[in-house]
Order: C-alpha cells, then sequence, then structure tokens
C-alpha cells in the first residue's frame, strides 16, 4: 500500500492556526505559549487561571469538534501498556522541568523570536526523537 503523507494544505492552515492562537494568547496575557506552562500554571497560579483552563480545554474540545463536524476519522491507536504511557509522561514532566519549557514551548514560542536556548532545546528534542524511533523499530 502506498501511502502519501504530503499534505501542504493542511500543513498551512494548521500552522497558521498554531501561530495566531501562540500570538493571541500573548496578546492578551503577555506571555509566550507552552503548554507544560500553562498546565502547571493553571493548577499553581492564581494569575490568568481562567486563560490558562480555557486554553487546555480548546486543546480537548478541539478534536471533538473536527470529528463532530467534519466527520473524518481520527484513528488512535495505543500499542504500549499504560503503565509504559504513565512512565512516559513522568520522563517528559521532568525533561520540562529540567530543560525549562516543553516541546511546543521551545519549538513555537522559542523558535519564533530566535531564542537560541529553544533552537538548542528543539534540536535535542528531533534528534532524540529519531533516535529513538530507529531503536524501536529498527534494533
Amino acid at each position: 500500500m502506498n501511502i502519501v503523507n504530503f499534505t501542504p494544505v493542511s500543513a498551512l492552515s494548521g500552522g497558521l492556526l498554531i501561530g495566531f492562537s501562540v500570538a493571541i494568547f500573548f496578546l492578551f496575557n503577555g506571555r509566550l505559549v507552552g503548554i507544560s506552562g500553562i498546565a502547571a500554571n493553571a493548577l499553581t497560579e492564581k494569575n490568568n487561571k481562567l486563560d490558562n483552563i480555557l486554553f487546555l480545554l480548546g486543546l480537548v474540545i478541539g478534536p471533538i469538534f473536527y470529528r463532530l463536524f467534519i466527520k473524518n476519522e481520527i484513528s488512535i491507536t495505543i500499542s504500549n501498556s499504560f503503565s509504559l504511557l504513565i512512565l512516559a509522561g513522568l520522563l517528559v514532566g521532568i525533561g520540562t522541568r529540567v530543560s525549562g519549557g516543553c516541546t511546543s514551548g521551545h519549538g513555537i514560542s522559542g523558535i519564533g523570536r530566535f531564542s537560541l536556548r529553544s533552537i538548542v532545546a528543539t534540536i535535542t528534542f528531533m534528534i532524540v526523537g529519531i533516535i529513538t524511533v530507529f531503536i524501536k523499530n529498527f534494533i
């Protein structure tokens, strides 16, 4: 089976929506977007709590609206145990604390403002991801 994953229109429109949401969040909150920071602030901070919660709800509700109104199938397959997924989530949480941000914060907001720290962090995320896929699939 030959599957073509080249989808420039949906990729461009998705990128534009992400960029627009980052700009709007910055305009209204004076803060950069990073999902781990927003999640932490939603749980621990009193300032902008509603904005943080609404942003997180949008991440959950967005795909639900897409599924209801666009009628395209969103197929997700979990191929590992839930205990492995929980461990992976904890490791990601530790990684976001150690690196001072998450992939979305560094990759979208940080690179957008030409932060050297974010560029190095994003390159590191990508290299580790490539190595992980290589190990999982070929070793």
